[in-house]
């Protein structure tokens, strides 16, 4: 039998068996736990692999497998930098695969693959035989930026108001708007923050942020935002982690004064693009042929 390194999906169970004893771990205990007990009997130089960033190969595949046995509900990061199983994970069998994790996340559902949205069914195995590698790092790419936008979402919801306030507008500062103010806390009056358009605050944008997790924003919110504006400016941006139910829309759309609303899926793509509560862990260079330096003059 050859020797190799486990697949991310191969790392489910002895992740779920290290952490069976219910106690709350760090995550690198939790790796060098599993690799001790699991994969020991590797050579050396495959336990020393790295990925084209330096990385540690098998660390990163560990860290792969916890990633989507989070998504899945089996286990959950009870403070940072920690991991814990959770009921369901106790309650599972051993033989878990990834076809059953991938069933079971839910987790920015609003995120969906174009072949979903058409109605086909794609074979796994067919997509990455009639894929070119350019296809596959693209894919790549795409599937951590959605795991980094699904911790980015889940965080947010779990912070608090008043900060998930001031994320906000140091998103719309990052994304070029003027100078901001916090509001008072006691006495806002429905608005968070105020984003001066110009130096002399002749130009105002009202902000109303709302931290929900499962309920939408509704019509009475957006109303009572519009109230809270009282003439001072007709600009305003309603931000929340959840959605904007049809009445809220429609309020919105329809009002006298400018008011764009910032539902969960929007919030977390433009943290992701102006790099608010993310940062840079790896950057791969592609090269490619240069003809121009073979040409004969």
């Amino acid at each position: 039998m050859s020797l190799e390194l486990p697949k991310f999906h191969e790392t489910f169970n002895p992740i779920l068996d290290i952490l069976s004893d219910g106690k709350i771990i760090h995550t690198r205990e939790m790796q060098e736990k599993v690799i001790q007990k699991y994969y020991s009997n590797l050579p050396k130089e495959l336990l020393d692999e790295k990925t084209k960033s330096g990385e540690i190969l098998i660390n990163n595949r560990i860290a792969w497998g916890k990633s989507y046995l989070k998504k899945g509900g089996y286990i959950h990061y009870p403070e940072r930098g920690h991991v814990q199983i959770t009921e369901k994970g106790l309650n599972q069998k051993s033989g878990l695969t990834l076809k059953e994790v991938e069933e079971d996340s839910n987790i920015l559902n609003f995120y969906t693959e174009e072949n979903s949205k058409q109605g086909k069914e794609v074979n796994p195995i067919e997509k990455i035989k009639n894929a070119s590698p350019q296809d596959l790092i693209d894919e790549g790419f795409n599937e951590i930026e959605l795991e980094v936008k699904n911790e980015l979402l889940t965080k947010l919801k779990n912070i608090d108001p008043y900060y998930f306030e001031k994320v906000i507008l140091i998103l719309l500062k990052k994304m070029g708007y003027g100078d901001f103010i916090e509001t008072s806390k006691s006495q806002d009056g429905g608005i968070d923050g105020i984003i001066n358009e110009d130096k002399l605050g002749l130009d105002k944008i009202y902000i109303q942020a709302k931290r929900f997790n499962e309920n939408k924003v509704r019509e009475k919110d957006i109303r009572n935002f519009i109230g809270a504006m009282s003439g001072d400016t007709n600009k305003g941006v309603f931000v929340t982690t959840s959605l904007f139910d049809n009445g809220a829309i429609e309020k919105a759309k329809n009002a006298h004064h400018k008011i764009i609303l910032i539902d969960g899926k929007k919030l977390v793509d433009l943290m992701h693009e102006f790099n608010v509560g993310v940062q840079i862990k790896s950057v791969y260079e592609v090269k490619q042929l240069d003809e121009d330096f073979f040409f004969e003059q």
